[in-house]
This record gives C-alpha cells, structure tokens and sequence, in this order.
C-alpha cells in the first residue's frame, strides 16, 4: 500500500516578536543615522556609504552574520529575519552594501558547505561586518543566468556595491576565488547607476590572482544559491519601498489642502491609494512567502522566490510612481526624497532578473510554459 502523501508545509507569513524586535533596532538606527537629508547628500559622492551606519548594523545589531551558523561566527537566524532588515532598508533607501554582502555574497559562501578553510573564515569576517565581499556578477543576472569569466581576466560590468567590498567573489570556468579587491590586476571603476544610493561598477581583472574556494561545478551551483537569496530577499526591500511611499503619500495627502478640503479626501485619490493599498498588502505575502521558502529549505523556494519578484518589483515601482505623482510639484524637486525611492524602484525591477524573466521561471516550475 502505498503511504500517504505529505501536504506541503503552511508557509508563515507573520512576524515573530523577535523579528519585530529587530525591525525596531533597525529602524531607530536608520532613522538616527540615515534619514533623508542625509541620504540625499551622500549621494553627491561616488561612495555613498557611511562606515559608521555600516558598523552599527553590521556588528554592533549584528545584522551582517543572520545567516551564517553561530559556529562560523554568525547569529545562527535565518531569511526572515535577514527579510525585516532589508524591508527597513528598502524604507529609508540607505547606502548599505547589506543586500549584495550579508545575502548574496554570503549564501554563495555557505553553498559551498565548508566548515574549515579559507571560505569558512571569509564567512566569519563577513559574519562580523569587518569585511564585505560582493560575487562579482552583473546586478541584473538572474539566478538561472548568470554567467561566469574563463579565468581570472576580464571585464564584469554592472558589479552592485563593488566599490566597498573588501572581496570579490569570482566565478570563473575554473571554479570560484576570492579575490581581494586591493590586489594587483584588480580594476574597480565606478558607473554613472540610475540609483545613486547603490553604486554600479566595472570590475576588471588583468592576470590577478585569488584563492580558489571551490571547482567550477560547487561554483555554479553556489552562486545560483546566492542570487536566488539575493533576489528572494530582494522583495522586502521592494515591500519596504513601497510601504514608505504609501504612508508617505497617505500623510502628505491629509495634510496638502485644496479648495479648503484635504486632496486625499477626493474620490479619484482615494480610489488610487486604495488600489496601492491593496497591491502592498500582496506584495507583504508573496516576500514573505520567499522569505519563508528560502529560510526553511522548501523545495518550493525557487518558486517563491520567481513569484514574489515577478509581482513585487511592479508593486515597487507603481508606488514610487504615485508617491511623485501625488505630491505634486515638491514630488519632482531634488530636496524631497520620493526621487530616492523611484530611482531604487526602478534599479531593483531589472536586479537578479526582470519581472518577466521571472514570470518566464513561473511558468516552466509550474509546468505551463507560454505558447
């Protein structure tokens, strides 16, 4: 006889008090050391970043080691908790190179299953915010797509936060190395990036020389891991962008009169953030849902991760969209913020992917390939 199959475990959508707990350290920082006039005048410099910010979040809440094992130096928490960081970075749009080091650098890091050795102790350095190390692949690679150097000579264009790591993490047909990022033959020049706040950038390598972590097949398979984290967590930044544009707009609109009557008491606008509403609170289940699938293993996770990015990055940037819409003239200027948040909008929507690209993974990991 056979024996009965196992429904597929509930995924849980709700935040613990932990999780909560974070988000709350995590924002009163944010909110102390990067609010908007302070973001908006980092990005005047090519190297946006605050080492104190990154310090306060990387060691001192220890958000940098969520995801390594508390064994390898790392908090030992998992990709919910690693989602609440990045949903309070995706609110205040800070210049944290949290996303490409902590999750994707990371990931691709434990993929590798060493629990000695030089990536175990890379881990432990990233784990502890001393260091920071991007994989060293174009921003816009999918998790399925990304492709790697022959050797340890080449150019990569389009490296997110490449100006800040302390590593680089290069796949090549060899298999992966760690490179440093200070090393002879190692070439890192800043791109003009549509979001100031994360820094594009090319990384040319002309006969440099590296530690080799793993062969080439370990090294597909573990930046495959990586960007599939990195682009399952991305979907909380995208929430959090889109939840600060409705609260913001929400706020603006009670508060902007005309004709003697608030402007969000008008029909037409209510109906319109009604709908935001309504797209926000989907967008909350479908990054939690990945973020879920992606810290308990599910074998679900890529589809997810391909569902919550298909959906998410639209969510995103339709919000920013009416967040500068619906402030009017002080949406369009540079000293108001809401520009900040429709740049990372749109920079986010082609990141690990474009949405159709995911809908493209949907459809073949639901055995319903388009005609």
């Amino acid at each position: 006889m056979t024996a009965p199959t196992q429904p597929p475990a509930t995924p849980d959508l709700l935040y613990s008090r932990d999780e909560e707990d974070l988000r709350s350290a995590v924002r009163a920082l944010l909110a102390a050391r990067a609010d908007a006039p302070t973001v908006i005048a980092a990005t005047e410099s090519d190297t946006p970043y605050d080492p104190r910010l990154w310090s306060s979040l990387a060691a001192d809440i220890g958000a940098a080691g969520l995801l390594v094992p508390e064994k390898l130096g790392g908090q030992g928490a998992s990709h919910r908790e690693a989602a609440v960081v990045l949903e309070e970075l995706g609110r205040s749009v800070a210049p944290a190179p949290y996303l490409t080091s902590s999750v994707v650098a990371t990931e691709t890091l434990l993929a590798l299953g060493a629990e000695d050795g030089p990536a175990a102790a890379l881990l432990g350095e990233l784990a502890s915010g001393a260091r920071t190390a991007v994989l060293a692949v174009p921003f816009a690679a999918a998790p399925a797509g990304a492709t790697a150097l022959t050797s340890l000579d080449g150019t990569v264009r389009g490296v997110a936060d490449a100006a800040a790591a302390d590593v680089l993490l290069v796949p090549t047909a060899e298999g992966l190395y760690a490179v440093e990022a200070s090393a002879p033959g190692v070439a890192v020049s800043p791109l003009v990036p549509l979001d100031l706040t994360r820094p594009l950038a090319a990384v040319t390598l002309t006969g440099a020389t590296g530690t080799l972590l793993a062969d080439a097949g370990a090294s597909a398979t573990a930046a495959r891991r990586g960007l599939l984290a990195g682009a399952g967590l991305l979907a909380s930044e995208q929430l959090g962008i889109a939840e600060w544009c409705l609260t913001e707009t929400v706020r603006h609109t009670r508060e902007r009169h005309q004709f003697n009557r608030p402007v969000g008491s008008f029909q037409a606008l209510k109906h319109r953030m009604a709908q935001l509403w309504l797209e926000v609170v989907s967008a909350r289940a479908a990054a939690r849902n990945a973020a879920d699938a992606l810290a308990t293993g599910s074998p679900d996770a890529p589809l997810a991760v391909a569902v919550a990015q298909a959906y998410c990055s639209g969510v995103a940037v339709h919000a920013a969209e009416e967040c500068v819409q619906l402030h009017g003239g002080i949406g369009m200027t540079w000293e108001h913020p809401a520009h900040l948040y429709l740049k990372r909008a749109k920079a986010d929507s082609i990141a690990y992917g474009t949405a159709g690209s995911h809908r493209q993974a949907v459809a073949e990991l639901a055995e319903l390939p388009a005609p």
